[in-house]
């Protein structure tokens, strides 16, 4: 007996469906998809149960005709290829053919659709791929399609779906993902009678994000464009730094106008915020590709959501340009081109013999000026640089007016200093100037924030004689006099050369003595994490280092402590103990604060509102999508919970849902201890810092926060005195 044999069509078709429907949001992404081909201007959602007692989707597109309503249920059956070329150049979102004879193969699917100008609708019945019924009915332009009962036939398929909340929450997605690849398509969804979406025909995606997202989600978008010719194109927009998620839920990708999962957009997307945004962070998108068809192969899975790029590097290069370009616009990045220019030294920045040949005035100017400033006692002479020192101060508000500023005090105070006169002839040694002497905090007056000069201390006078020495290189005969040199430059037109190599040779000195400084020894590599059985009760805190890190001590030695991982870890091991106990503590808020939750937030607030309730939040849900926060937990800063409600409800996984209960309330705790945990930047006082290591000391945990992060480092006395050579 022959052991190969052709599998019947209903198992064929079973098997297909193993690959096409995954859940209740594959059959929705099918129907949907071939709504938008067939034209469709509205779109109509209905689910029940999640999708498996019920999914209809019904649209106003151009309909079947009889014959065509029947032959759609046939494997391979497709309106949208013809010939081999087709599949090069594949522009519509369905084309394989499978999607309703999978679908129809494991549930019970109604069809009715009718054309423009038909006699009559026809409806269409199919159980677990047998054809049932096929009969005339009313309707409109247009086709719905009701799938009921899925996986009825296959038992061991329908026990691997999740929850009503899970599947609810991937169809919600779906839907929202549609709509912002077509906002001149309406679309509505209703959850088991609820309408979870509306959204109406938008002009753009702009518009259709505002529907969907509401106001607040717009004003922290960058708009993106660029891309490279022949390509990828790409559009959309990008959220700030200052919007974090710490998860990839809310970036929508599309690849011609088609969602999917790809992960070579996603990370050149996050390669975009490279350095921007820390690691296990990621941002908000809504991202648009057009690739040429040809350079795209959307035949890669059953279920298209990934595709193949013939140039994949030229595309991620395209996407993380663009992105990059929309950071910088936003002003939260420099352009390579312009951190190039920045970069440049500017005239007033170089100094030494190249400061000179950018500011040492014409030789005539410089012969014309010695006379005036022979006779220091003029009015005339001495009020020129006082008053351009003043014009320069009143430009200080930019960097360059600081450094104008800078540049004319220094001029101001050399001309008051060589007034006298002059000394006797003797040699001055110039001690070296330090690496930052361009910078106004190495002079020896400087200009403050008021605009007033102030004299700095008397090891700042160093640099102050290299600047006289400037003055004198660039005055003139006058110049020579204030430091008790012969005026002679008419006779010795060799002068000025002289002069200039003797502070070459000067700047020399100072470099090799600059070489010459030890380095100072670095202990970053005797810093360590400190084992919770090592960390001992006898901690004293001593102050802040950037109000970030409690520099403390105990009887091994050093302690830095992270102050927003410590009261993380107190909160968190608290709103634990607080749950088991169920004493909450909460505060009421004088006025509701009320927000609108995104489609895919309010198909899962149901799920967690009565966990939330039990660590002292009110909740109220109101019309729509519309939530009122009526309490908030006591440690929590009201102005917060708006952000954690988000935060819980976008980073809850929806595979975790079903799982026990336990990893729901750890998502909470962990959620609301980040939130209300002190942050970094913050000053305390003693008392509070002291009140923070005991309290640190008391948790299950005190040397990890919740994220598995270390909250405390060490420098033992020990290494201490071994780097001070003591032992």
């Amino acid at each position: 007996m022959s052991k190969i044999r052709v599998l019947s069509d209903h198992i064929a078709n079973q098997i297909a469906a193993g690959e096409v429907v995954e859940r209740p949001a594959s059959v929705g992404k099918e129907l949907v998809e071939n709504s938008i081909d067939a034209g469709a201007r509205r779109i109509e959602i209905d689910v029940e149960a999640g999708g498996r007692r019920l999914l209809r989707v019904a649209d106003d597109g151009e309909g079947m005709t009889r014959d065509d309503a029947v032959l759609a249920f046939e494997r391979h059956a497709t309106s949208k290829i013809s010939t081999t070329d087709d599949l090069n150049r594949i522009s519509t979102l369905g084309f394989r053919g499978e999607a309703l004879a999978s679908i129809a193969s494991v549930a019970r699917v109604e069809l009715i659709t009718q054309t423009e100008g038909g006699d009559a609708a026809t409806r269409v019945l199919v159980e677990g791929g047998r054809m049932r019924d096929v009969s005339p009915a009313a309707r409109p332009r247009g086709t719905t399609i009701s799938v009921r009962d899925l996986f009825f036939n296959v038992p061991a398929r329908r026990k691997f779906l999740r929850s009503e909340a899970t599947e609810s929450f991937h169809l919600t997605n779906l839907v929202t993902h549609y709509a912002l690849a077509h906002p001149e398509i309406a679309f509505v969804l209703n959850n088991n009678g609820r309408e979870t979406l509306r959204a109406a025909p938008a002009s753009d995606l702009r518009e259709r994000a505002y529907q969907i997202f509401g106001a607040e989600f717009l004003e922290n978008l960058l708009p993106v464009e660029g891309g490279a010719a022949g390509v990828a194109r790409v559009r959309g927009y990008v959220s700030a730094p200052r919007e974090r998620r710490i998860s990839r839920d809310a970036q929508y990708l599309f690849v011609n106008g088609r969602y999917v999962r790809d992960r070579l957009i996603s990370r050149a997307l996050s390669e975009g915020y490279r350095s921007i945004l820390p690691q296990g962070v990621y941002p908000a998108a809504l991202l648009f590709l057009e690739v040429p068809l040809e350079e795209v192969d959307v035949n890669v899975h059953p279920a298209k959501t990934e595709v193949r790029f013939r140039r994949s590097a030229a595309v991620a290069d395209a996407v993380r340009d663009a992105v990059r370009a929309a950071l910088s616009s936003g002003g939260y990045v420099r352009e390579s081109a312009n951190l190039d220019a920045a970069q440049a030294p500017t005239p007033l920045e170089i100094e030494g013999d190249d400061f000179l040949e950018h500011e040492q005035p014409p030789a005539h100017e410089s012969h014309q000026s010695a006379p005036q400033l022979e006779n220091s006692s003029a009015p005339a002479h001495a009020s020129t640089p006082t008053t351009t020192a003043a014009a320069d101060r009143r430009d200080a508000s930019s960097p360059t007016g600081k450094i104008k500023a800078d540049e004319a005090e220094r001029r101001t105070v050399g001309l008051d200093r060589r007034a006298p006169s002059p000394p006797k002839q003797e040699t001055i040694e110039f001690a070296p100037a330090p690496a930052s002497a361009s910078s106004a905090n190495d002079d020896p007056f400087r200009i403050d924030e008021a605009g007033a000069s102030s004299p700095s201390s008397p090891k700042s006078s160093a640099p102050a004689a290299t600047d006289a020495q400037h003055e004198r290189l660039a005055g003139g005969v006058e110049a020579e006099r204030s430091f008790g040199v012969a005026p002679s430059n008419a006779a010795r037109p060799d002068a000025t050369s002289r002069e200039r190599n003797e502070s070459e040779e000067l700047h020399s000195k100072a470099a090799r003595s600059e070489s010459a400084l030890p380095p100072l020894s670095s202990v970053a590599g005797l810093v360590r994490e400190v084992p919770p059985h090592l960390l001992g009760h006898d901690i004293h805190p001593l102050g802040q280092l950037e109000e970030s890190y409690i520099v403390a001590t105990d009887s091994e030695g050093l302690l830095l402590v992270e102050q927003h991982n410590a009261h993380e870890r107190i909160l968190f091991d608290k709103y634990h103990a607080l749950e088991a106990t169920r004493s909450v503590e909460s505060q009421s808020l004088l006025l509701p604060e009320t927000f609108d939750l995104t489609p895919a937030q309010a198909a899962i607030f149901d799920a967690v509102s009565a966990e939330l309730e039990t660590y002292g939040f009110g909740l109220m849900r109101l019309s729509g999508r519309t939530v009122a926060v009526r309490a908030v937990p006591a440690d929590l800063p009201a102005g917060e919970a708006r952000n954690m409600l988000a935060e819980v409800l976008d980073t809850v996984e929806a595979e975790r849902r079903t799982r026990a209960r336990e990893v729901l309330r750890e998502q909470i705790a962990l959620a609301l201890a980040s939130r209300a945990a002190v942050k970094l930047n913050t000053p305390l006082t003693h008392e509070k810092m002291a009140w923070l290591l005991q309290r640190l000391l008391r948790t299950s945990s005190p040397t990890t926060c919740p994220h598995g992060q270390p909250i405390v480092l060490r420098l033992t006395t020990r290494d201490i005195a071994k780097n001070f050579q003591r032992s």
